[in-house]
């Protein structure tokens, strides 16, 4: 070996290292190694995704199971812990399991499911009844004509209370239902005064003549007009809307033949459309069979606790 003259070896001298060199680009089983790498790479993430989208829906199912065993129980502070953790609590929640008395267990209660569109009627863990419901629509309804409103036909959620029960309910219908009636026919509306009289092409007058919508004659004759659902009455292409307390906006068997009220213009009670049950087409109420309604207005007392979910 020879020696440079400040003492290194020279360059052809010095020792070779013997180290393997993987290079980065060069022959096919190279590319094809790392393809394959890059392929086992993508499966796997697909197998994660796909593995946590599943674990999530199996936890929501769960967690719906829970909550509906835990309604039914009547276990509201397990209710409340499991809801905190979901981040699901309201304020509607939490005030209505606030005002939940502890008197479940020897006074009966009702539950609705706006999911299920079903009633039980239950005493502590036991079921007494149960039925098929329709509930509210959800639709929205605009009021174009005049000033612009909006009427949203949801079923209320949260605790409400039987504050009374009536026996062949007559329903009086509020503004939506001429808005709805017209926006179906292409008609307008035009809203009755008690003072005001409405002309009609044919020389007579729509008018009030103490609890009765009358069609006053040229000759003086008044004749009560009729008046139900889907058969409104109407002049010059308009739905007359009558004023509240005639009798012309009393509609009779609309309800069936019992009603349960909960305030606020919602309620159980029956129906003369006996196919809606099961379905979610109401306005708001909770509609059941003639039938199942006149069971639980047999039984079910006022004051009676309506949980609606």
């Amino acid at each position: 070996m020879s020696i440079s003259s400040k003492g290194v070896p020279s360059p052809e001298h010095r020792p070779a290292h013997s180290a393997h060199v993987i290079p980065l680009h060069g022959d096919a089983g190279t590319r094809g190694g790392w393809k394959w790498m890059a392929g086992a790479i993508g499966v796997t993430l697909a197998l994660a995704i796909g593995s946590g989208v599943l674990v999530y829906s199996t936890l929501r199912v769960r967690f719906q199971r829970d909550i509906n065993r835990i309604v039914f129980n009547r276990n509201w502070e397990l209710l409340d812990d499991v809801s905190r953790k979901a981040g699901t609590v309201t304020d509607s929640l939490q005030t209505m399991l606030a005002t939940e008395p502890d008197s479940t267990a020897t006074k009966p209660y009702i539950v609705v499911s706006i999911e299920d569109r079903r009633l039980w009627y239950k005493l502590g863990d036991t079921t007494l009844y149960t039925t098929q419901v329709a509930v509210g629509s959800g639709k929205t309804l605009v009021q174009k004509q005049g000033s612009r409103q909006e009427f949203k036909f949801d079923t209320p959620r949260g605790r409400l209370v039987v504050q009374s029960k009536e026996m062949d309910p007559v329903w009086v219908p509020p503004d939506w239902h001429y808005v709805e009636q017209a926006k179906k026919k292409g008609l307008g509306i035009m809203a009755l005064d008690r003072k005001k009289a409405i002309p009609v092409g044919d020389g007579t007058l729509i008018q009030v003549d103490g609890n009765d919508v009358v069609r006053k004659q040229p000759d003086g004759i008044e004749v009560p007009l009729e008046a139900k659902e889907g058969h409104e009455i109407t002049a010059g292409g308009n739905i007359i809307v009558p004023p509240y307390g005639t009798n012309q906006r009393k509609y009779k068997g609309t309800l069936g033949g019992h009603r349960l009220n909960m305030g606020d213009g919602y309620a159980l009670h029956g129906t003369d459309e006996p196919l809606s049950i099961g379905k979610a087409v109401s306005h708001g109420c909770v509609r059941l069979r003639n039938e199942d309604i006149a069971y639980l207005y047999s039984v079910v007392p006022v004051g009676t606790a309506v949980f609606i979910y």
